[in-house]
């Protein structure tokens, strides 16, 4: 059993990883970057409108003073030429190694993070096999989509994915509400697929509903320097990719534990 539980768990994370590392990379990526540009200040909401204004309002220059001030900075230009060259040089290379390190250390952090679900999926199965039930591919598919909306679709109904740039409530209370709503969600799903009778389908209910009827912890007023829309196209992204991979997930993991069954 544990090496069947081994096999799927390895597979199947791996089979979500990859699918993660190019989804992340292909639309998360750039939204996280741009966050990170408002959250240093490299970007500022409403800056191109702010700076036509201020463009528009500037008195204008007359055409010796524009002269006289473009030969000063072509003059500067050339006596710095060799000095901005070689800063340019230097901090292109280090931009790249950054780069290449932060994505590196990404996959590494999907890896780690699929393999682990992967195990908890598994574990699911083992532990529904000992009540008599089958799983099949297709099995695991809902298995997938379950646990996306154990550990993401449900949290994230209070806790929405966070974009660098933005405010949220105290670490502690967060994971504190975020571990008893994915444990909630998790027997209220269990409790309506597999209980019986009406009294499994309320409990089940009811355990669903609990976490966003207590509500998650939030701030006293909203702030932040990011602009909402690319807070919310992240958010969006990131929990559509997060579908697509449980769901390849539990497909692999049920394709596995079948065939191992089977033997």
């Amino acid at each position: 059993m544990f090496q069947k539980m081994l096999t799927g768990a390895i597979g199947a994370g791996a089979a979500a990883w990859l699918l993660a590392a190019v989804l992340h990379f292909a639309f998360v990526q750039e939204y996280i970057l741009l966050g990170e540009e408002y959250e240093t200040g490299a970007a500022v909401h409403y800056a191109g409108v702010a700076h036509d204004e201020a463009q528009a309002a500037e008195p204008a220059v007359a055409d010796s003073d524009m002269a006289a001030a473009n030969d000063h900075d072509h003059d500067e230009a050339a006596s710095e030429d060799g000095a901005t060259a070689h800063d340019h040089s230097h901090g292109d290379a280090g931009d790249e190694g950054s780069a290449l390190t932060r994505n590196f250390w990404t996959v590494v952090f999907f890896g780690l993070v699929y393999v682990g679900y992967a195990m908890v999926l598994v574990a699911g199965f083992g532990l529904a096999s000992a009540y008599g039930k089958v799983i099949t591919a297709r099995e695991g598919i809902l298995w997938g989509i379950a646990g996306f909306a154990v550990f993401q679709l449900a949290p994230a109904m209070g806790l929405a994915p966070e974009l660098p740039g933005t405010m949220a409530a105290d670490l502690g209370d967060r994971q504190l509400w975020w571990w008893g709503t994915a444990l909630a969600t998790a027997l209220g799903l269990a409790s309506i697929a597999y209980g019986r009778g009406v009294a499994a389908l309320v409990v089940g209910v009811a355990l669903l509903a609990a976490p966003h009827v207590i509500g998650a912890p939030e701030l006293e007023g909203f702030s932040g320097v990011a602009p909402p829309e690319v807070s919310a196209a992240f958010a969006a992204r990131a929990l559509g990719v997060a579908l697509a991979v449980w769901a390849l997930m539990g497909w692999v993991a049920g394709h596995l534990w079948s065939r191992e069954a089977a033997r």
